[in-house]
């Protein structure tokens, strides 16, 4: 089953009223399968060049960058997935809340692909889930971004922002479920 969905910005006055981000996700046993996609005014934003040879990175969040987060419903570890326009990613399992952050082994391919259009980037993904992540266990996801301006301005785009502050790890905003 397909769910579709729509980011919205933390702080709607200060994100550009041009963008939309969107896209749909779902899982076929092991695999979440993810499009992304970011529509309207997409000059306005830094997007890094593509890199003929795309790499795990640290801090892709500190410039544009699509997220995905999941859990296993009623447990605390999860994963965050970090994937740069320009082709870098990271993968990472955490304990509990904002605890023990390691990156997830067993990859070290670049699990996405992006398409750069007029208006429009489209960034699919086909992602086995780590190993021990039973194929059958219902999944908590939430989908963000971060989206930083070519004046430098970050905006922070996610399913629901619950807290005072954008906190992408904060489980209420793991709103879809698989």
């Amino acid at each position: 089953m397909s769910q579709r969905f729509e980011l919205c910005p933390f702080d709607g006055g200060s994100a550009s009223p041009a963008l939309q981000l969107g896209g749909e996700i779902h899982r076929e046993g092991r695999h979440l399968l993810l499009r992304l996609r970011l529509a309207g005014a997409i000059e306005s934003v830094h997007l890094p060049a593509p890199v003929a040879a795309p790499a795990r990175r640290d801090g892709l969040w500190a410039t544009t960058c699509f997220e995905c987060f999941w859990a296993v419903e009623g447990a605390r570890p999860y994963w965050e997935l970090n994937l740069s326009p320009a082709g870098h990613w990271n993968l990472y399992r955490l304990d509990d809340y904002r605890d023990g952050l390691r990156p997830e082994t067993g990859y070290d391919l670049p699990p996405h692909r992006v398409v750069r259009d007029v208006g429009e980037l489209t960034l699919q993904l086909d992602l086995p889930l780590p190993e021990g992540l039973a194929a059958e266990a219902p999944l908590q996801v939430g989908i963000t971004s971060v989206i930083e301006e070519r004046s430098g301005r970050l905006s922070y785009w996610a399913l629901a922002h619950p807290g005072p502050m954008p906190d992408f790890h904060h489980r209420e905003a793991f709103l879809l479920r698989l």
